[in-house]
C-alpha cells in the first residue's frame, strides 16, 4: 500500500512534536536518576500537576506565558518539598525509593482530583499559535512547530548547563565521587536539590505544553506518559540527556506512524523497541556500562 508523501511528512512532524514532549518529561527523569541515582516513579505526578496548574492559570489570566511560569513554579516547589522530605531519607536505597515514589505518584494524582475534579478539562488552542501553515499538500500545525522548537531549545540549554558551567561540573563530579567533592568544601546536597527541582520543573513544563497539544487534560495521564518516559530513559541510556533526546524522537515517530496505521499496537511497538535495544545494548544507546 502506497502512502502519499504529504501524509508521511505530516506524520514525521507529529512524531517529532510528540518526541519533544516526551524528551522534556524524560530529561527530568534521566537527570534525577543519572546524577542522583534516584528511581523517581512520582515523575508522572509532577507532569500532571504541571499540566493542571499551568492550564488553570492560563484559563484564569488568558496568558499562556503565565501558565508556563505557573507550571514551572509548581514543579520547582513540589520538587523542593519531595527532595527534602521524601527523597533525601531514602538515598542509596532503591527498593524504598520505588515504594515511596509510587505512593507519592498516587497521592499527587488523587490531589489533582481534589482541587480540580475528576472530569477531564478541555484546553482551548492558543490564539497566537492557532492554525497552520500550508506548503503544497503539507500542513504544518503552528503549535507542533512551537513544541519542536521549545524542545530543541531546552535540550541546548541543558547541554550547556551540564557541560559548560561550574554548576554542571560540580553536579557531574558529585555524581561520580561525592566524598571527594565534599572534601573541597562544596555542599553536594544543595546541588542535588537543585537537580531534583530542575527535573521536576521540566516534568511540569512538559505537562503544560502537552495540554494544548492534546486539547484536554485528565488526572490519569501522569501514569500513562510516565510509562513512555521510562521507555525513553531506558532506551536512551540511564543518565544520558543526549540519549533521552534521541530515544524520545524514536518513540515519538514510532507512536505517530503506529497510531495512524495500527493504533492498537502503538504501545506494544514501543515496548518491543525497548526490548530490542536492551537485547543488543543493555546499557541503552548512550548509557555507560554498569
Amino acid at each position: 500500500m502506497w502512502v502519499r508523501m504529504d501524509i508521511v511528512i505530516n506524520l514525521i512532524i507529529n512524531g517529532l512534536a510528540t518526541g519533544m514532549l516526551l524528551f522534556l518529561l524524560a530529561a527530568g527523569l534521566t537527570l534525577i536518576f543519572g546524577l542522583m541515582h534516584v528511581l523517581n516513579f512520582a515523575h508522572g505526578g509532577l507532569f500532571v500537576w504541571g499540566a493542571y496548574a499551568g492550564v488553570w492559570l492560563y484559563l484564569w489570566t488568558g496568558s499562556f506565558a503565565a501558565g508556563l511560569l505557573g507550571a514551572c513554579s509548581a514543579g520547582l516547589l513540589l520538587g523542593f518539598v519531595m527532595e527534602r522530605l521524601i527523597i533525601r531519607p531514602v538515598y542509596g536505597d532503591p527498593t524504598r525509593q520505588i515504594l515511596i515514589t509510587l505512593g507519592v505518584m498516587l497521592v499527587l494524582s488523587e490531589l489533582v482530583k481534589v482541587f480540580w475534579g475528576s472530569n477531564q478539562i478541555s484546553v482551548p488552542p492558543l490564539d497566537f499559535l492557532e492554525g497552520s501553515w500550508r506548503i503544497g499538500e503539507i500542513v504544518l500545525i503552528k503549535y507542533r512547530v512551537f513544541v519542536i522548537t521549545a524542545g530543541v531549545l531546552i535540550f541546548a540549554l541543558l547541554q550547556g548547563l551540564l557541560k559548560k558551567t561550574r554548576v554542571g561540573l560540580i553536579i557531574r563530579a558529585g555524581a561520580i565521587h561525592r566524598e571527594m567533592v565534599e572534601s573541597l568544601g562544596i555542599n553536594v546536597k544543595r546541588y542535588f536539590l537543585l537537580v531534583f527541582m530542575l527535573g521536576a520543573a521540566l516534568a511540569a513544563l512538559a505537562g503544560v505544553l502537552f495540554a494544548p497539544y492534546s486539547g484536554a487534560i485528565y488526572a490519569e495521564m501522569g501514569m500513562e506518559y510516565a510509562i513512555l518516559a521510562f521507555i525513553v530513559v531506558v532506551v536512551g541510556g540511564l543518565g544520558s540527556v543526549s540519549g533521552s533526546a534521541l530515544a524520545a524522537l524514536m518513540v515519538g515517530l514510532a507512536s505517530a506512524f503506529m497510531n495512524y496505521f495500527l493504533p492498537d499496537a502503538a504501545l506494544a511497538v514501543n515496548m518491543l523497541l525497548m526490548a530490542a535495544v536492551l537485547l543488543f545494548k543493555p546499557s541503552g544507546l548512550f548509557g555507560a556500562r554498569g
